[in-house]
């Protein structure tokens, strides 16, 4: 255990404690994280750390200066909530109504705010600069692209990125790397069918685009089960269904929206093409047509090896060797980190929160809840890998 950063974070969790509750009960959308941005801004100027507003609209980034030259290593934590109404009972519930931290984004920000006060105070140990990247929309849109797209990479230029999420079916005092792909790009598809309507009596004067959409919806999991090798992850789930308006009447259009998740871009590009070939063979031997577009989100996140060894190496000096672990499998959850692995050498990690693995704490639930002190594990894994890497 690095004593002096277990210090650090006792004479500053309280701090960060208090800032994780505010920000839990203000949330905000992706795009919108006004407040959560001025709070984050001020927090850094109060420790006196050169602060750059307004990137991608509401992000923050601070630059801690080390006291030799060096290498500058990035951080990451995103900020923003999600359209879920709080189910949940104590005395920090959100007090937007519609709107929660349901995914732990709120404990990221305080977690690097914390991350921020204890490198500021070794600052001049440091061998080089730490960028703290406080990014806003990874839930939907994808904040980390339009943050790259706007120099957060640059001036001075990053080396190696680093973040993690409080993970809530892995055991609180645990933290799982991955070598390689970790987690899925979450890709999105639409189709809509056009037939003909009419009387619901007289089906044959008309081109039911249902039983189409049915067809349709079933081929597509050939695709995972007779089109794909088996022995490489793809996934590919019709989530939107909807055709018609009343019981009598054959609809004019069906539409279909799911999500593909792949861990490869080969593999990505494989289901963009075979999906349109299913669609278009099945929708035009019934005399309809269709629309189909796809959407790419974000990209596999792939950590890059060596940038996970130093992250591996981090984690076992705050929760010790036994408590870190290689994830068995990747997660086909998706995460816009990716972006940053495709640009710079980067890695991501997942800090455990649940009391019983068998009960997970789940994500993106109204009642999603969980204990302040797991952020300890978190900001040091990260302050640990920043001072690692430009010190080694």
């Amino acid at each position: 255990m690095n004593q002096k950063l277990n210090d650090l974070w006792e004479k500053y969790y309280k701090k960060v404690y208090d800032i994780r509750h505010q920000i839990h009960m203000n949330p905000e959308l992706g795009f919108e994280e006004y407040e959560t941005s001025k709070l984050v801004a001020s927090e850094l100027e109060k420790l006196g750390i050169e602060v750059t507003k307004n990137v991608a609209k509401t992000g923050v980034v601070g630059l801690i200066k080390g006291g030799y030259p060096g290498k500058t290593v990035a951080l990451r934590a995103d900020m923003d909530a999600l359209r879920i109404n709080e189910e949940g009972d104590y005395e920090f519930k959100s007090k937007n109504p519609g709107v929660m931290h349901a995914c732990g984004h709120d404990g990221h920000t305080a977690s690097l705010l914390g991350v921020a006060m204890m490198l500021n105070e070794i600052k001049d140990e440091l061998h080089g600069n730490v960028k703290l990247i406080f990014q806003p929309a990874e839930e939907v849109e994808g904040g980390a692209l339009p943050m790259i797209k706007e120099g957060v990479l640059e001036n001075p230029k990053v080396d190696a990125v680093f973040g993690g999420h409080l993970w809530g079916s892995i055991e609180e005092g645990k933290v799982a790397v991955k070598h390689g792909a970790m987690m899925a790009s979450p890709d999105i598809f639409t189709i809509k069918i056009h037939g003909k309507g009419g009387h619901a009596g007289v089906p044959h004067a008309s081109v039911d685009p249902v039983p189409i959409m049915a067809q349709v919806i079933t081929a597509l999991q050939t695709i995972v089960s007779r089109k794909n090798d088996p022995t490489n992850p793809l996934v590919i789930s019709c989530c939107n269904v909807h055709s018609g308006e009343c019981h009598n009447a054959i609809p004019t259009e069906a539409l279909i929206q799911g999500t593909v998740r792949t861990l490869n871009n080969d593999t990505r590009d494989f289901a963009e093409e075979t999906i349109e070939k299913f669609v278009k063979g099945i929708v035009e031997s019934q005399g309809a047509s269709y629309e189909f577009e796809f959407i790419r989100q974000f990209p596999p996140l792939v950590n890059d090896k060596n940038m996970a060894d130093v992250l591996e190496k981090a984690a076992k000096k705050v929760v010790g060797d036994e408590n870190v672990f290689e994830l068995a499998t990747p997660s086909m959850g998706g995460e816009d980190f990716a972006f940053y692995t495709e640009e710079v050498p980067s890695s991501f990690a997942f800090v455990g929160m649940a009391k019983d693995v068998e009960n997970p704490i789940l994500h993106h639930n109204a009642k999603f809840a969980w204990e302040d002190k797991n952020m300890k594990n978190l900001a040091q894994t990260l302050a640990q890998v920043a001072i690692d890497f430009l010190n080694n």
